[in-house]
């Protein structure tokens, strides 16, 4: 079980946009920020205040922020709908886009959709209940 993730990045306000508006159908929000970063953790299951499961920062070795090429972080949605409205919002802040919202072969009911942030990490947000 992971405790939580990290993604790096060279501009903090740019991506509190991005994450705000893209985490937001995911029932995601930003717990704690300050100039060097931002945490993340789920609307639904409130967990105590200094733990987020997903953590966008400058990195602490004072380097620029790269992608990892073939690091990918999946998110989990409760609906397609949730999904769908990951990737709009993604996209109209900043995102790219690397795989519009649908079915995919790894079952029946896969239903995901991918988006770079604007510092190039790649996310999915993945919905696997029926319609």
């Amino acid at each position: 079980m992971l405790l939580y993730v990290t993604l790096g990045s060279n501009d903090i306000a740019r991506s509190r946009r991005f994450y705000d508006a893209a985490l937001k159908p995911l029932g995601m929000t930003c717990k704690l920020t300050d100039e060097n970063g931002l945490g993340y953790d789920s609307l639904v299951a409130p967990r105590p205040s200094r733990e987020c499961t997903l953590w966008v920062e400058r990195p602490f070795m004072k380097l620029p922020a790269t992608w990892g090429n073939g690091t990918m972080i999946a998110l989990s949605a409760v609906t397609r709908k949730a999904v769908d409205e990951f990737h709009v919002a993604g996209l109209a802040h900043g995102g790219i886009d690397e795989g519009a919202p649908g079915l995919r072969p790894y079952h029946a009911h896969f239903y995901a959709a991918y988006l770079r942030d604007p510092d190039g990490n790649k996310l999915s947000a993945v919905c696997e209940t029926p319609p």
